[in-house]
């Protein structure tokens, strides 16, 4: 087992992974143009490709920023070659997109398509390296987790079922807390402390933490997620937190809807043959109307029509009622299964944006019925309407389908609470990775009730 190390230098190692990528991006593109004139670099067309290369350079370092492949503790190898595939792609739209702009018409396109491969290849092969050499020098973060007797622990719950390799759970306390983190102190790295455990308790647990310099995790509950990104004021000689209210800026928002309408017109332009093809599939395969229309609810509580190609049988909820999704749904019909496991069936939702129900990214929209509910179970569910509901949102790119809506009801909160149109950024391009992950499209199945079980070298401390 690997043994972790203190994170001092993390920010300057990123800025050296982004050094050594634009490296490798420039290496890529010079032996991409070698490969397509046979071993020579022609001087007109160099000249062209120069004059690009600034460009070509600042949106490879966004998209890649943007895109979350410079955090590698949550990441597996696999993830990092499909955000550098999805990244390329992105960064040669941007490359053909400045050639025309810049009428640089001696870029020759035949370069542009050899440096997606090579350059998709060349940064793969590198990253794997790097995120190898980062997983021996980090190791690995051993996790231990304080609960309470006959609690079904969440946190235990999501380090077991964390695909990145990174933090490992090697100890589960749910008695004598105090005694037991002063015994395993040295075999730990971070602690998770459940609230659970009685105040006086966590107090001093945290004051022993801090002491020994040991990561603290705590669940992200209303009133911490209430703290985030507060005002210091100072009157007199007390010192004041004044908590910022659960909404985006005025002038946010409207930059957010003006991009939201421009984005959507455009991509219902570039995604029209891909809904012609749908909707004649989804017509020729099942019973019922090509489209699913839904009453939603958005900002300040506004009920919507929301439009989706059917996936499930025209009749779905005639005997049950409402329903969430759930995994393996027996409503969900064969082509339905596709369309939900690539999200084509919410690009008719690109109509609600433009018509301002929705917005590209935010909350996504939840039923009257199921509003009603939660709003019954958490008072505070209504404060992710102070924003438009979203095609895909912070929940999903972080969370998973699965999760539950108090889960959901965080990740929405915390995006409200940090809003700014690089958070948009950042989460529209994961949201194209999440395309090719099968958990994040699965329904939400009731795993609350199954039982855990312990990797082996889990210690249960009682």
């Amino acid at each position: 087992m690997y043994v972790a190390r203190k994170d001092n230098f993390a920010k300057a190692e990123k800025l050296l992974m982004v050094v050594a990528d634009m490296a490798v991006f420039t290496a890529s593109l010079f032996l991409s143009v070698w490969l397509r004139f046979g071993g020579v670099f022609p001087a007109r067309n160099m000249a062209a490709i120069s004059s690009t290369l600034v460009w070509a350079l600042l949106g490879f370092v966004v998209v890649s920023a943007f895109s979350g492949i410079y955090v590698l503790y949550n990441k597996t190898r696999l993830d990092l070659v499909i955000i550098t595939l999805i990244d390329q792609i992105i960064v040669t739209g941007i490359i053909a997109a400045a050639t025309f702009a810049g009428n640089w018409f001696a870029f020759p396109r035949g370069v542009i398509l050899i440096n997606l491969l090579v350059s998709t290849v060349a940064l793969s092969l590198v990253r794997v390296v790097v995120y190898g050499v980062y997983r021996r020098v980090r190791g690995n973060n051993r996790v231990m987790v304080l609960t309470v007797p006959d609690h079904d622990s969440r946190a235990v719950r999501n380090f077991l079922s964390n695909r990145s390799p990174r933090h490992q759970l090697t100890h589960v306390v749910d008695g004598n807390h105090l005694e037991h983190v002063l015994a395993h102190l040295d075999e730990v790295d971070s602690v998770h402390v459940s609230d659970r455990i009685d105040e006086a308790t966590r107090g001093r647990i945290y004051d022993l933490l801090l002491e020994h310099n040991k990561e603290i995790f705590l669940t992200a509950d209303f009133q911490r997620l209430l703290m985030i990104n507060p005002n210091i004021m100072s009157i007199e000689d007390e010192s004041i937190v004044l908590v910022s209210p659960f909404k985006i800026p005025g002038e946010y928002d409207l930059l957010k809807r003006s991009g939201d309408f421009l984005a959507a017109l455009v991509g219902l332009v570039l995604v029209s043959p891909i809904m012609l093809v749908t909707a004649v599939l989804v017509k020729a395969t099942s019973k019922g109307p090509v489209f699913y229309k839904q009453v939603r609810v958005t900002k300040d509580n506004r009920e919507f029509e929301i439009l989706k190609f059917r996936s499930m049988a025209a009749n779905a909820e005639a005997k049950s009622g409402p329903m969430l999704a759930t995994s393996n749904d027996a409503r969900v019909t064969g082509l339905g299964k596709h369309l939900r496991s690539m999200r084509i069936d919410e690009l008719p939702q690109l109509i609600n944006v433009l018509r301002g129900d929705m917005s590209l990214i935010g909350p996504r929209p939840e039923r009257p019925f199921f509003v009603e509910q939660f709003t019954k179970i958490n008072p505070h569910y209504p404060l992710r309407h102070n924003v438009r509901a979203g095609v895909t949102g912070y929940a999903q790119v972080y969370g998973k389908y699965a999760s539950d809506f108090q889960s959901k009801l965080n990740f929405d909160l915390l995006y409200i609470k940090t809003y700014s149109p690089m958070l948009d950024l950042k989460i529209g391009l994961q949201t194209v990775k999440i395309l090719f992950d099968k958990v994040s499209s699965q329904g939400a199945d009731e795993e609350q009730g199954t039982e855990v079980v312990l990797s082996e070298g889990v210690q249960v401390l009682h």
